[in-house]
């Protein structure tokens, strides 16, 4: 079966689309005139119709905001991620390359290979889904450079405030299955993922991103092969017709698109596995500091965070009602223990209502009702701590070269009259 929407991801598709509609037609859409139109050569296409539009190709809800369309990388806005699991209208788009075109589910197929594999094996669609026993988790996913836009010094890298994060749940197959069906030799260290899209520069000998996980995580439960999210086939923004799912890890380690997995006697050495990519000083720097590659470590477990999705930052009520704040909380691989929320720029803090994940790796929901004082300006900051006892830094934490891990708590801006 072909993913529709991968038609107008279709450059050539795209064109001969808007060819056989109207520009009049087209111009109604976007609710301008055409000036001049009688004046267009034949099959010219006018720049404004040109670019896709990313919320009609993903399905995206139009709130979220586009950090960049070459390659695609959106986010979406706190209040957006209130659903206890993400729908695919308003999950995060983080891509290295170029979308894979006309895919093709009947003749796909995954390649185990590499160093410290038995012998390399290849599977089909059809025979991973029926071979092999199917699980659902809902897994939380988070960028790496999600709240990359705090750091200051700035931090290279697309500017993301707090939403490259999601929580959908997955069904699939464990890679440690089909690692045992293959059979790995006592030399195994980690896997690295190879996928079908395509580098920026269309250099086919070049690949966007390859990176991938330690052995020990690649063989955890929850770690997948994922042929479906939220009970329905995988979106083409996010891996149709198969992806890793490593949750609690940089999103980055989920490879989207995945045809081959190498299982590696030694770390993975792929395209964004070199530093500086996904790695932060081994040891604190100073901000504005310049970090030798090799004092540069992998990020593994992501760090204890959370998020206020509901109310809106900026809402205003009257004095004397009572607020219910919302939101989700969560801390790589770990589980959180406790949220606490202050509305005097943490000079106290406040428990709320945390419920326990629906499985490992899962996001956890909390909810508190709060009481103002008096009007005027307030901030409402979440502050989850791990079962660990490590908890939020209150504002963003030690500086890093390439802006990662901010797990700064996040806070909304109230206005009580």
């Amino acid at each position: 079966m072909k993913n529709p929407s991968a038609d107008l991801l279709n450059p050539k598709n795209r064109r001969e689309f808007i060819k056989k509609t109207s520009l009049a037609s087209l111009c109604t859409l976007f609710g301008i005139d055409l000036v001049f139109s009688k004046n267009i050569p034949k099959d010219y296409i006018p720049l404004a119709f040109q670019d896709a539009d990313p919320f009609a190709l993903f399905k995206k809800n139009k709130e979220l905001i586009v950090l960049n369309n070459k390659p695609w990388n959106m986010e979406a806005p706190a209040h957006l991620l209130d659903d206890a699991v993400t729908p695919s209208s308003k999950m995060f788009v983080r891509n290295n390359g170029l979308i894979p075109e006309n895919i093709d589910v009947n003749s796909w197929t995954l390649t185990i290979d590499g160093e410290a594999v038995k012998s390399p094996k290849s599977y089909t669609l059809q025979e991973l889904k029926s071979k092999f026993k199917q699980y659902t988790y809902q897994l939380t996913l988070e960028c790496g450079g999600n709240g990359r836009s705090e750091f200051y010094p700035p931090a290279s890298g697309n500017q993301w405030k707090v939403g490259a994060v999601s929580c959908a749940k997955w069904t699939g197959i464990r890679l440690k299955d089909v690692l045992e069906d293959v059979g790995i030799n006592s030399n195994a260290v980690y896997i690295g993922y190879h996928a079908a899209d395509k580098h920026l520069s269309g250099d086919p000998a070049k690949e966007p991103i390859s990176r991938g996980v330690p052995l020990a995580k690649a063989l955890q439960d929850e770690t997948l092969l994922a042929f479906a999210m939220n009970d329905e086939d995988i979106p083409l923004a996010h891996g149709y017709p198969l992806r890793l799912v490593a949750g609690g890890y940089p999103a980055s380690a989920s490879g989207k698109w995945l045809n081959r997995i190498s299982v590696r006697d030694r770390v993975h050495d792929g395209s964004k596995m070199e530093s500086p990519s996904y790695r932060v000083p081994c040891q604190p720097v100073a901000p504005g500091e310049e970090v030798a590659e090799d004092q540069m470590c992998i990020i593994e477990s992501m760090p204890v965070k959370s998020l206020i999705t509901y109310p809106k930052s900026g809402a205003m009520i009257n004095q004397g009602r009572k607020l219910e704040v919302r939101g989700h909380a969560w801390a790589g691989e770990l589980e959180v223990a406790s949220l606490e929320i202050s509305i005097d720029f943490g000079a106290t803090w406040k428990k709320a209502k945390l419920d326990r994940p629906v499985n490992r790796l899962a996001w956890q929901h909390f909810q508190a009702t709060i009481d103002f004082p008096q009007k005027g300006y307030y901030e409402v900051w979440a502050k989850a701590t791990d079962q660990n006892g490590i908890s939020q830094p209150m504002l963003v934490p030690g500086w890093n070269p390439k802006g990662y891990l901010n797990n700064a708590c996040h806070r909304i801006a109230i206005k009580v009259s």
